[in-house]
């Protein structure tokens, strides 16, 4: 067999990684460790600028810990070190010589001089490390804040966690469905959701299982899944299917009746839904008649129209189909009485413009008394 030989049309802006790095430290670090630390290489090779722990988070869909977990990752085998500023916040990432650190607990100090630096605002450019630099004992923050309020679990509790039979299952059953072993941050997210929100172990794997089937496996998108069925007291399976059912039945119900047969709906159009049934708690009948109205109104189906008629419906505190044939009829009604006031306005008449007769008055009584 012959070998294969890889070629590049555009050496000038490509991005070189190490081969140690490849070869010793890749093979053993999470898929998204490895992401961070590539990203951090491109930064630096491409004069990118504005670099900030915020931004990598929202262009990874991490969390901001998350971030700040590769980094510290990454400083602990010595291939970056990590400077804080004096109130603790991250001010500067230095990338060392991957070729010539040796194993993490062999590394002293004169040999981190080679490093290189990337300030708050990336430029592209190299700065070398003074040489006292490497030695510079500033330290991370020895805890990190809570998130949002969530519980950080710590290496023992999930230890603790992985005992429980029904725990063991669930997270196999996580790594199947995403099919990937799980990340540090994947078992924080679902041990948040079976601990801190109760959700049973089913529960959460009908929610992996319901996300990846809509066509969602981002664990950040099932996370918000799981806060809004925690907000409508969800936790079993069996009312998450019966949640879904309800959706499913309105979604398939909706399309009907706008006539939408060659596509699926959008994220916005998905939210009108949401809209009607969470916020103005409308139930389907009343839905599918605002979206048969808009169809009879404009002849196309538009979600706004529909959410024009049912905004009024809401405003006029309408609940059953009765109420609407009521509010119809008073809205007829109206209509009729402003076309009948319209009719009866009386009509003024100029006689100015023709010549007024005059009467002998005594005359005509004396011709009235003659012809009786």
């Amino acid at each position: 067999m012959s070998n294969i030989t890889l070629h590049t049309d555009s050496p000038a802006t490509t991005t070189c990684v190490p081969n140690v790095f490849i070869d010793r430290y890749m093979v053993h670090a999470s898929g998204e460790f490895v992401k961070i630390y590539l990203y951090l290489l491109r930064c630096i090779n491409g004069n990118k600028s504005e670099l900030s722990i915020s931004k990598m988070a929202d262009k990874f869909e991490h969390t901001e810990k998350d971030i700040k977990r590769a980094l510290c990752y990454w400083e602990k085998l010595n291939l970056l070190r990590l400077e804080y500023d004096n109130e603790g916040d991250l001010s500067g990432i230095y990338f060392l010589d991957s070729g010539n650190v040796p194993q993490p607990q062999e590394v002293s100090a004169p040999e981190l001089a080679t490093a290189q630096r990337i300030p708050n605002t990336v430029t592209g450019s190299t700065t070398h490390m003074p040489q006292n630099a490497a030695t510079d004992n500033t330290a991370a923050p020895a805890t990190e804040e809570k998130e949002n309020g969530r519980r950080e679990y710590s290496t023992d509790e999930m230890d603790n966690f992985r005992e429980k039979e029904d725990v063991r299952t669930m997270l196999f059953v996580a790594e199947k469905y995403l099919k990937r072993p799980l990340t540090p941050t994947d078992m924080q997210m679902i041990l948040y959701w079976y601990d801190s929100l109760g959700f049973s172990a089913e529960l959460v794997e009908y929610l992996i299982e319901h996300c990846i089937v809509k066509g969602h496996p981002s664990l950040r998108y099932m996370d918000k899944v799981a806060l809004s069925w925690a907000d409508l007291k969800i936790h079993t399976a069996e009312q998450a299917k019966q949640l879904s059912t309800v959706h499913n039945q309105a979604y398939y119900a909706v399309i009907k009746s706008l006539g939408i047969s060659n596509r699926n709906l959008v994220p916005y159009e998905m939210d009108f839904i949401e809209k009607w049934m969470k916020e103005y708690g409308f139930t389907l009948d009343i839905i599918t008649e605002a979206c048969k109205r808009t169809i009879q109104a404009i002849h196309q189906p538009s979600f706004e129209y529909a959410d024009s008629i049912l905004t009024k419906w809401h405003e006029h505190n309408i609940r059953h189909l009765k109420e609407i044939s009521a509010l119809d009829e008073a809205h007829q009604k109206q209509n009729s009485a402003v076309r009948t006031a319209a009719r009866q306005k009386p009509v003024t008449k100029n006689l100015n413009n023709f010549e007024r007769r005059s009467y002998d008055m005594e005359s005509l009584e004396e011709q009235l008394l003659k012809s009786n």
